[in-house]
């Protein structure tokens, strides 16, 4: 089995080396194939000499740019031309603010330039403007490259590198938690190995779905990773878990090793199949990406599953007992599952179970109502952390130019014979200050409109929004509107879809397939309705946080998606794997209120490590240099700890045991009085 797996990989190991030359990072390469924003950006790529994606670069002064500023500015043009950049147009005419205090200058990059082309082109442009500004011999001259090209550039770069950088954090997370979880210096390399295994396994799975049509960008490679290693480990401990405790029983380690498989196997291939369910339900989102995601995350988890349940057994058979080393498990020593705390624990909440439970539940409901913090408001020009070039122009440009000057709508008119009532709408309509000339083609014709709002704000998405009413009504709804507020607005809209569509979604695949496990209607109901309560909780948690400590514009609106798919379907291996322990306990003792105790205090350490190494390396996530990803790092870190430390292991077993025997209705555990009670 290890040699199979070595094979696998060294065929899926190149494939992974290629995948970052497939990630795709454009915005509007993220939204639904029939949205405004696409279709015009689409019609620009088909005619390149009217389509583009500017690099507005700006010149500002705050005392003004005097002829010596406008001579730089000129030279700074002079060097473009001399550059010859393959990808670039002519540069525009120089246009100076009213105030003098600005000069902005735009060259159009090709609509179709390949990422790694545009993040040199927009270097290049960065570097002569800085070059421009020094020789100028002016104090206080500041140079940015926004726009469009300067933003998609910026992403890139925000991505490029970070993938080792995410690994090596995670890599070292998860080591740490490994060694002070087994106390060990050996046993940690055996789970270890096989996550390896599992994530080289995992990126040429995502390869191959870029190379299929699927959107894959540094986003879904991230939360491949670290989905990967969190689940991978939290099965690795589960399974180590079982294997210490039967090699307590069994003298010969490879019957150990075969038990603990036989008896916690298909608990976590149930978990792992439920989750490769939920996460299949994300290819519903319009989001491409999203969509994109759930796929390339499912099939990490199912590489997770393969390589924890044969490659990691076939290592511990290799290594046998010796691998605990120095804490060694022997038959007739204590058992393993054993633990005096969670004895303590179990015996608590079972004994005082409405308490616990309320006291919980209070502790909860007091979370969620964060939720009246939250906010959206996270987009394309504040969605990094720390400031970019993009953002910085937007803020030069602002100082002398409408703000909606880096980013004019793209308006475009089929068929152009509309092009004079197009125009008298878009003159009309509030929050446009300047219109420019329209290019004519013979099945279409375009407009671009200066905004008076900055280009990711409010004001120039409602005027977006009314301009294409406007349009559909007066001009007919071939019209569409595109340009960076309209991708803005038309990424809003599908994520709002795949909040109300797809969560929905999600929740019922998870409540059938808890009650085809566990063969019971009341314990889904209630084990669900813990993870929801969970989410909202912990969501709560994170509106409060981002917006008071991490003082972040608001949230980005993919962060709720992500945030409960991966609560929800991450959650249940928790679940599954409590719920599970809990029937087979009481089946062999004849009491839920036993056997909810039983399986606290056997799986309660195996589950807390578990919960802290997923949190852990989803707050990896913090790595990335996006708000987006920060948020959903910190909201998955919260809810799963939430999840381990109050839900998992206080609320449910409360329930369980108030409900009793109802628990498990509208059937009953088998009573196994023949099989004695393990540890």
């Amino acid at each position: 089995m290890v040699v199979l797996a070595v094979a696998l990989l060294g065929i899926c190991g190149p494939l992974a080396g290629k995948l970052s030359a497939h990630e795709d990072n454009a915005p509007t390469t993220f939204l639904p194939r029939g949205a405004p924003a696409t279709r015009v950006l689409a019609f620009e790529e088909a005619h390149p000499a009217v389509g583009g994606s500017p690099a507005v670069v700006v010149f500002a002064r705050p005392h003004g740019l005097g002829p010596n500023g406008r001579r730089a500015v000129q030279r700074f043009v002079s060097a473009v031309r001399e550059a010859r950049l393959r990808d670039a147009g002519t540069p525009s005419a120089l246009q100076v603010s009213p105030n003098g205090k600005v000069a902005l200058v735009e060259i159009s990059l090709a609509p179709t330039i390949a990422p790694g082309v545009l993040d040199h082109d927009v270097a290049t442009l960065a570097r002569l403007a800085r070059q421009a500004a020094r020789t100028s011999g002016l104090s206080g001259l500041r140079e940015a490259v926004g726009g469009p090209a300067g933003s998609a550039a910026d992403v890139a770069r925000a991505f490029a590198g970070v993938d080792g950088r995410l690994l090596g954090l995670t890599v070292a997370i998860v080591v740490l938690l490994l060694l002070l979880t087994y106390r060990s210096p050996v046993l940690w390399l055996l789970p270890l190995l096989s996550v390896f295994v599992a994530a080289g396994w995992a990126e040429g799975a995502a390869y191959l779905l870029a190379t299929h049509g699927f959107v894959v960008n540094g986003m879904t490679v991230g939360i491949l990773t670290v989905v990967v290693f969190g689940a991978g480990t939290d099965y690795a401990l589960l399974l180590v878990a079982r294997v210490r405790e039967e090699l307590t029983q069994h003298e010969d380690h490879r019957v150990a090793v075969i038990r603990a498989l036989t008896r916690t196997g298909p608990t976590i291939l149930a978990s792992g199949g439920t989750v490769v369910l939920a996460l299949l339900c994300l290819g519903l989102a319009h989001l491409r990406d999203v969509a994109a995601l759930g796929p390339a995350c499912a099939a990490g988890v199912a590489c997770a599953l393969v390589a924890q349940l044969a490659v990691l057994p076939a290592l511990l058979v290799l290594c046998g007992r010796r691998v605990f080393w120095p804490r060694i498990p022997r038959p007739g020593g204590p058992p393993a599952a054993t633990s005096r705390p969670w004895a303590q624990v179990a015996r608590r909440v079972v004994d005082r179970r409405v308490l616990a439970g309320s006291s919980v539940a209070v502790v909860l409901g007091a979370c969620c109502f964060g939720l009246l913090a939250y906010r959206g408001g996270v987009n394309q020009q504040n969605g990094f952390r720390g400031r970019v070039g993009a953002v910085v122009a937007q803020e030069l440009l602002a100082e002398g130019f409408p703000p909606g000057a880096s980013a004019p709508a793209t308006i475009l008119v089929r068929p152009p014979s509309r092009l004079a009532a197009a125009e008298a709408v878009v003159r009309s309509t509030r929050g446009i200050v300047a219109l420019g000339s329209p290019r004519v083609l013979p099945d279409a014709a375009i407009l671009t409109a200066t905004l008076a709002g900055a280009p990711s704000g409010r004001l120039a998405a409602s005027t977006v929004a009314s301009l294409q009413r406007r349009l559909d009504e007066a001009v007919g709804p071939r019209t569409l509107v595109g340009g960076e507020t309209a991708t803005d607005l038309d990424l809003h809209a599908a994520a709002v879809h795949d909040t109300e569509r797809v969560l929905p979604v999600i929740l019922l695949v998870v409540l059938v397939v808890l009650g085809i496990l566990l063969r019971a209607v009341v314990a889904p109901v209630v084990l669900a309705a813990s993870v929801l309560f969970s989410y909202v909780a912990s969501l709560g948690v994170s509106a409060l946080v981002v917006t008071h400590l991490f003082h972040f514009p608001g949230f980005d609106p993919t962060v709720p998606i992500f945030g409960f798919v991966f609560l929800v379907a991450l959650g249940v291996d928790y679940t599954v794997f409590l719920a599970s322990r809990a029937r087979e306990e009481t089946a062999r003792c004849g009491a839920t209120r036993i056997g909810m105790a039983r399986s606290l205090e056997a799986t309660g350490p195996v589950i807390t490590a578990a919960g802290v190494v997923l949190a852990a390396t989803f707050a990896a996530l913090a790595v990335l240099p996006l708000v987006a990803l920060t948020e959903v790092g910190f909201l998955v870190a919260v809810g799963v700890l939430l999840d381990t430390f109050l839900v998992r292991s206080v609320l449910v077993p409360a329930i369980g045991s108030t409900l009793g025997e109802r628990f498990w209705w509208p059937t009953r555990p088998a009573r196994q009085a023949s099989v004695p009670p393990e540890g």
